[in-house]
């Protein structure tokens, strides 16, 4: 038998199969160990070339100073006080609240029916807590509805007459009724008072709920609790149990200061990151601080010029002609931008232009001496002789024009008295304290003509303002002003809990009141706000009050982190500027 050789087979190329895969796997490994290499440097330039961007992060405290200390802490007192209504804003809620516009609006009620104009049936939301952690219940709203009905509770005597008329009902867990033996539409305002949790107050007599209880340990249910109160400044901190927005910052201190003016040297010791309040006196000191940042806004109050129309030293103030002629005299933009630096708008009627029961149609007594003037001569009220005073019959044009010690309005007042003079006008401009403006002049109705200021918070109803029925002493028609038209306007508005016919009635107001001018409206005052360049979007809107600043501090912040521009949240700030 022959032998044969088995020869090992080739591949085309003319290598060995063995061989020939050892090739095929190194060419593969090289491939790969490519394809990492030039993933590496992909990654690498990606991640060179992607902006990052700083977004807000959770931390920092922020430091306000404010003027005076708070005395109550309870949300049945805290009106007499600013510092007290910054700290019941951020600590309590009550069923409703203010829109901008000045409508009451849900809160810890979830909504609420009105029948007959007398019958509010409140619902109250689910899953609302106190800080403590317990749920708020029917049996609070009652509660604390109860501790104002009480005689010894000596709340504002206002608040406490109307709640003392109201039947309060529990109509099952959730579910709240008020009952009035009359209808009054600004009924809904006094739903915003602040609730206290029963569990906690209680076995606190009625007389001590203004003192100690709260102060010591005050539970309330809004946005921020109580972690630390001394006597130069008080901590807060942002509530677990509350349903809303959590803040970025971890705490706001209210540090507590004796008055404005040393805000500022706070603020440039670095004690502090925020001025509650700049006065226009310090806002060209304000402007030079290239680390202080300002944000203004509209409040709801106005100045005016109140005339006695029952003076009988000054009889001619019952001439709707002089009083027209007084007000076309003045310059209200020049008053503003000289006494007030700059630090208001121009207001044409008593309610604000926010509020939805302006008028925007009203007449406007635009600057016009000219016509003042010729208005004043068609009266009859002429120089006769020369002295530089109208007069007529032998009474002079001449009056007392008072306004209390505050330095913008005392300034006000003796620019007031400069333009009238122009137009043949003596008033003798009369600073005195804020207390004898109205205990000694106003409440008895002891003087000429008055430079005032006012809140229009809540609703614009002007009954307790200008109804005849205040015109006695212990109401606050301080004009004696009375008008048949005007009564039953405000009458019928307060009657009516329709939105759309009340604004209907108070257009009508407005416009009998724009005619008869027993007030002068001058200006709407603009609150300013200073906070440092560290701290990030900050936006103050129209203000029912001054608290109401901290409406988006869930949304301030000061420290911040940086995250590639792709992976920024939708609801995420803007990035700082020059960050």
């Amino acid at each position: 038998m022959q032998s044969q050789r088995v020869s090992s087979p080739r591949s085309l190329s003319g290598d060995s199969p063995t061989a020939a895969l050892g090739k095929h796997l190194r060419w593969q490994v090289g491939l790969a160990c490519t394809g990492i290499f030039a993933l590496v440097i992909l990654l690498g330039y990606s991640s060179y070339t992607v902006a990052t961007v700083l977004v807000p992060d959770h931390g920092g405290v922020f430091r306000e100073g404010v003027a005076g200390n708070p005395r109550y802490l309870n949300p049945l007192y805290c009106e007499a006080n600013a510092v007290d209504q910054d700290l019941c804003a951020l600590i309590y809620r009550g069923l409703t609240k203010k829109d901008k516009q000045g409508r009451v609006i849900p809160d810890l009620a979830l909504d609420w029916a009105i029948t007959d104009n007398k019958v509010y049936t409140f619902r109250l939301r689910d899953n609302e807590f106190w800080h403590d952690g317990q749920p708020i219940t029917v049996d609070d709203v009652i509660f604390t509805i109860s501790v104002l009905q009480n005689p010894n509770v000596l709340s504002p005597p206002d608040l406490t007459e109307l709640w003392r008329s109201v039947k309060v009902e529990k109509v099952n867990e959730n579910t709240v009724r008020f009952t009035r033996a009359e209808p009054l539409a600004p009924f809904l305002d006094f739903t915003q008072i602040g609730l206290l949790p029963k569990h906690i107050y209680e076995n606190v007599q009625p007389q001590e709920l203004a003192s100690k209880a709260l102060n010591v340990t005050p539970i309330g249910s809004g946005p921020l609790m109580v972690k630390e109160l001394a006597a130069d400044h008080i901590r807060l901190e942002p509530s677990p149990y509350y349903a809303g927005k959590t803040p970025y910052l971890s705490a706001l201190e209210l540090w507590f200061y004796p008055d404005y003016p040393s805000l500022f040297s706070a603020f440039a010791k670095g004690e502090i990151d925020g001025i509650s309040r700049i006065l226009p006196a310090d806002l060209p000191a304000a402007g030079k601080r290239t680390d202080l940042q300002q944000a203004s806004a509209v409040e709801s109050k106005y100045v005016e010029i109140i005339f006695n129309l029952n003076d009988q030293n000054a009889p001619f103030l019952q001439e709707k002609t002089v009083r027209q002629a007084l007000y076309y005299g003045l310059d209200r933009k020049q008053l503003i931008n000289q006494a007030a630096a700059g630090q208001g708008i121009p207001a044409n009627s008593i309610m604000l232009p926010e509020n939805w029961a302006y008028d925007p149609k009203l007449p406007q007594y635009a600057y016009d001496p000219a016509r003042a003037r010729q208005m004043l001569d068609q009266a009859g009220w002429v120089d006769s002789n020369n002295d530089g005073v109208r007069d007529k019959k032998g009474q002079p044009l001449q009056f007392i024009l008072h306004t209390n010690d505050d330095p913008t309005h005392v300034a006000l007042i003796q620019q007031i008295a400069a333009a009238w003079q122009q137009i043949g006008v003596r008033a003798v401009p009369t600073p005195v304290t804020k207390a004898d403006l109205v205990r000694e002049l106003l409440a008895p109705r002891h003087f000429d003509v008055a430079l005032t200021e006012w809140e229009a918070t809540g609703d614009p109803d002007p009954y307790t303002l200008w109804h005849s029925t205040q015109t006695k002493e212990g109401g606050s028609n301080f004009a004696g002003w009375s008008n048949e038209e005007a009564d039953k306007v405000m009458e019928r508005a307060r009657f009516t809990t329709n939105e759309e016919e009340r604004k209907q009635l108070y257009w009508r107001f407005q416009e009998i009141f724009s005619d008869e001018l027993p007030a002068l409206p001058l200006y709407y005052p603009v609150y300013t706000y200073g906070f440092s360049t560290r701290v990030h979007d900050v936006q103050i809107p129209s203000l029912n009050q001054p608290s109401e600043r901290f409406s988006n501090f869930a949304d301030w912040y000061i420290v911040t982190r940086r995250v590639p521009s792709n992976q920024i949240p939708t609801d995420t700030p803007p990035t700082p500027p020059g960050q």
